[in-house]
């Protein structure tokens, strides 16, 4: 192993083709150039400027309104609070009356939320109580200083503008220059009021200062995680010094890791725990948005008489600040992390079932050259038996980076291509990106521009920005009419060369723009509905996806599950498809990094995620590209990607060995596809994430809240890939005391409630069965997931230590809406107790025939050589059937059977 491990070429620097022009770190702004930020930091701590006017109280079965006047300014502004069925209280608040409307993001919440109606109690002048549920849960709002607390139970959970933090800024007209003093208008200017300049950009703010900001105290937590996407630490940090952190949708290249700055997308969820609760604080706002955190654990401190030690209470400071819009934030009361994923996922939606082919191991390059080349790399899968489902194209498949277009010098026959694929049960996915090359004779760009589908400049002029293909427009998404439009854009008779079997890959929808302020559109650039693009700009990418998620359906009919994989993301996005973490570097930082960010993204509802596997660009050394398969194969969406610049790396590129571990690694995912499709399953209904921290699932340990390089997948397997070089063990955390584990491999059996080094060699990435679970999985891996479809599976039986087990595996036929249209799934449910293994129908509602059988199952922790093992179809007599028994593993394994994957059985040990 020694020469694998050194093999691998040099990394090449940074090819000007490959970086816009204007690249560098000094064109993204720090938090000290936001002007808003730092009117909002200079404002005075701990004295509010606002009082509620408690006389203005008005009921309604939406909820309670109240005016809040400034102090100073006399403007007021209407607080509106409610209860949202399942412990959920909204919170809004907004100008009394704008000189203009403020901007209320739409289309991300997923309907109007149920409200539960409110009991109103004046417990004196200054003292309002709201309660509910038969006052199990309260809301008390002070007058002087003004404070909103959440009680569950008596206990105060959240207090909103202890600190005094609120801040509204209110919408004015522009100051008449003719009549205003010059120094006058050099504060507002150096204040960045009226206008912001950020290197040579200038951005002209037509509404003047519009910020938000609140502040909430979480009483008793100290752990804080959530708001995606950031190459950080799995638990947030605090942000008392180094600025906050930043929700702001960038094209950041090889971003940098343990940074706080925004990357692609942007999810303002965060999620804090305790031994006791898990609560959730969701700020509904797609302007650019920055978060102060500042984190007290629990101590002892001296009392005043020296005397005594006395406990100080942990809690977390947050401060939310956004540039526009309203205040709308929905605080999540669980009380366990399942409660708050269910919660959210009621607001936003739940995650997308997948196709199952995009669960498969995905191929792509920037660019494979051309039809051959897509050819030959498919052949050298089947070559090395090495499985996958889909290959990609990158910009370089179209007509000059014209989408919707093909290079007929490189893609002559597109259909062809497509149906040679789809012989196989494989599939193409093409990009495309959200600008448009401006040439008169493109027919989209010129139909867009008579139809009005770009976005406008503030002089009312379509905007043009710089990208791939040169000077661009930029489709304004924010506008249904355009989004019909584009979606439209995917039929078959409208997309020449496209047949069923393509789907598609939405990059640089930040949108990004090579020649904009930060590499994004300016702010004042003007949306559908004379929306200036800062009130809007991390919804652009949600907006695409959206499309073309809608383009994908509508091209079946309604009938086929699109899939859609997208760059930049916002709240909601779960709706409609995949997310990778954009453009990594092949080092191994990055490889350990993507971990922790994987999942913050998966406990914000976008549980179909992954990276690039490999690194996106440099080239990794052959242990690097081993060990990242390896990780890639256990996380939800698995790609491999590279750029156009590093030399190529199929599977089979660096030799035997290689080829092996890495086909290993992929085929052992191909086996696992049956559990990971039923935890996508239970995420469509519970929104439980298939690849969690292990707090979520041990919600009561503290040695697993800060854990990061491990994880389970769904609550039956854990999981913890190498992410080191040239380690021969690694320490695994086995949570659960009195619980066991086992390796998937070995059987070996570890008690949870302790830390152990185990042993890895090149080709091992531990991971371990958690007792009392049953495993479906499929005997072989075949060439992709349509070879599976009559494969026979295997049940894993690892036993708790009261001798049982339990699990589930979910089936349909991978591809369509008639599991929900028609009801046609199956949810078998395997139960183990007593020494009997039972098969049966957990969901009678649903109908699925399936050609499957189980035929092999193995019980891990068996501690006897049972005397027979027997099997029984429903209403048929038992028969013995033959067994293997390892005294050594404690491993029991019984081949060789026909039982129904969907039929009522048992198997039972005597």
């Amino acid at each position: 192993m020694e020469g694998l491990m050194s093999r691998g070429g040099e990394a090449p620097g940074t090819p000007d083709s490959v970086i816009p022009e204007n690249e560098g770190k000094e064109k993204f702004k720090k938090y000290n150039h936001i002007a808003f930020y730092r009117r909002q930091k200079e404002l005075q701590q701990g004295s509010s400027y606002y009082r509620p006017l408690m006389d203005t109280l008005e009921m309604s079965e939406r909820g309670a309104e109240l005016e809040l006047i400034h102090t100073e300014t006399e403007v007021r502004f209407l607080l509106c609070v409610c209860a949202i069925q399942g412990r959920v209280v909204r919170v809004k608040i907004n100008e009394l009356q704008p000189i203009r409307a403020r901007y209320e993001v739409p289309d991300v919440l997923i309907g109007e939320p149920v409200r539960e109606r409110l009991s109103a109690e004046k417990a004196d002048k200054d003292t309002l109580r709201l309660s509910w549920s038969n006052g199990q849960y309260q809301m008390r709002i002070t007058r002087s200083p003004f404070q909103l607390e959440v009680l569950c139970g008596g206990e105060v959970m959240v207090t909103l503008n202890s600190q005094g933090r609120l801040c509204f800024e209110t919408l004015r007209d522009p100051p008449d220059k003719g009549s205003s003093q010059k120094g006058e208008q050099d504060d507002e200017d150096s204040a960045g009021l009226w206008k912001e300049t950020f290197r040579q950009f200038i951005d002209i703010k037509a509404n003047g200062p519009s910020s938000v900001g609140l502040d909430f105290t979480l009483h008793g937590f100290s752990n804080v995680y959530g708001i995606p996407e950031h190459a950080d630490t799995l638990l947030l940090k605090d942000t008392s010094s180094g600025g906050p952190y930043r929700l702001y949708n960038l094209d950041v290249f090889a971003y940098d890791i343990h940074s706080k700055l925004g990357l692609y997308g942007s999810v303002p969820l965060l999620l804090a725990h305790k031994l006791e609760r898990t609560i959730g604080i969701f700020w509904l706002n797609a302007s650019e948005t920055l978060l102060d955190i500042s984190t007290v654990s629990e101590n002892l401190v001296a009392s005043p008489s020296l005397a005594k030690r006395r406990k100080l209470p942990s809690q977390t400071e947050l401060h939310w600040m956004s540039e526009s819009g309203i205040i709308d934030t929905f605080i999540l009361l669980g009380p366990s992390p399942s409660d708050i994923f269910t919660q959210y996922a009621g607001l936003t939606g739940w995650q997308a079932l997948p196709p199952l082919f995009s669960l498969g191991y995905n191929q792509c390059r920037w660019n494979y050259k051309d039809e051959a080349d897509v050819r030959a790399v498919d052949q050298g899968f089947d070559r090395h038996h090495i499985p996958y489902d889909v290959i990609w194209l990158d910009i370089e498949h179209t007509q000059g980076k014209r989408y919707f277009t093909w290079d007929r010098q490189l893609f002559p026959d597109p259909p062809g291509l497509q149906c040679y694929l789809q012989d196989k049960k494989r599939k193409l996915v093409v990009i495309s990106d959200p600008h448009i090359k401006i040439d008169p004779e493109y027919s989209l760009y010129a139909e867009a521009k008579n139809c009005g589908h770009f976005v406008k400049d503030r002089e009312g002029n379509p905007y043009e920005g710089s990208c791939w293909p040169g000077p661009c427009c930029y489709l304004d998404f924010s506008n249904p009419k355009t989004r019909d439009w584009y979606s439209s854009k995917f039929a078959l008779d409208n997309y020449e060369g496209s047949t069923d079997s393509l789907f598609v890959w939405n990059d640089m929808n930040e949108p990004s723009v090579f020649d904009g302020p930060e590499q994004t559109m300016p702010k004042d650039a003007v949306h559908y509905g004379g929306w200036e693009h800062r009130e809007l700009h991390n919804l652009y990418g949600f907006y695409q996806h959206w499309a073309t998620a809608e383009g994908l359906t509508w091209r079946s009919g309604g009938t086929e599950r699109p899939f859609v994989l997208t760059r930049s993301f916002f709240a909601g996005s779960q709706r409609f498809g995949a997310v990778w973490t954009g453009d990594n570097v092949a080092t191994w930082d990055y490889l350990k990094i993507s971990i922790p960010m994987l999942l913050t993204l998966s406990i914000t509802g976008i549980s179909f995620c992954g990276v690039d596997v490999g690194g996106f660009f440099h080239d990794p050394e052959p242990e690097l590209l081993v060990r990242w398969y390896q990780a890639g194969a256990l996380q939800p969406f698995f790609r491999g990607h590279s750029a156009m610049q590093t030399k190529r790396r199929e599977p089979w590129i660096f030799g035997e060995e290689v080829t092996t571990i890495i086909r290993a690694a992929i085929s052992q995912r191909y086996c696992l596809l049956p559990y990971w499709y039923t935890l996508f399953h239970q995420a469509q209904l519970s929104a439980k994430p298939p690849m969690r921290p292990l707090w979520v699932e041990f919600p009561k340990e503290p040695q697993t809240f800060a854990v990061e390089d491990q994880y389970m997948i769904g609550s039956a397997l854990l999981a913890c890939p190498v992410t080191d070089p040239g380690v021969k063990e690694v320490k695994v955390l086995f949570p659960g005391c009195g619980e066991y584990w086992y390796d998937v491999h070995s059987s070996q059996i570890f008690r949870g409630g302790r830390t152990v080094n185990v042993s890895v060699t090149l080709d091992s990435a531990p991971v371990f069965q958690r007792g009392g679970t049953v495993v479906p999985r499929k005997k072989e891996a075949g060439t992709c997931t349509a070879d599976q479809n009559s494969m026979p599976f295997s049940l894993t039986v690892a036993l708790d230590p009261k001798g049982s087990a339990v699990g589930d595996l979910y089936m349909d036929d991978g591809h369509s809406f008639n599991y929900t249209d028609k009801k046609e799934f199956a949810l078998q449910r395997f139960t183990f107790f007593n020494g009997k293994l039972l098969s049966s129908c957990s969901d009678n509602t649903g109908k699925f025939e399936s050609r499957c059988s189980v035929e092999c199952v193995q019980w891990m922790g068996v501690r006897e050589r049972p005397s027979a093992v027997t099997a029984q179809l429903s209403g048929d007599r038992a028969e013995n059937v033959p067994f293997t028994y390892e005294e050594k593993r404690s491993l029991l394994t019984v081949k060789g059977l026909k039982l129904g994957a969907v039929q009522n059985w048992q198997l039972e040990i005597k």
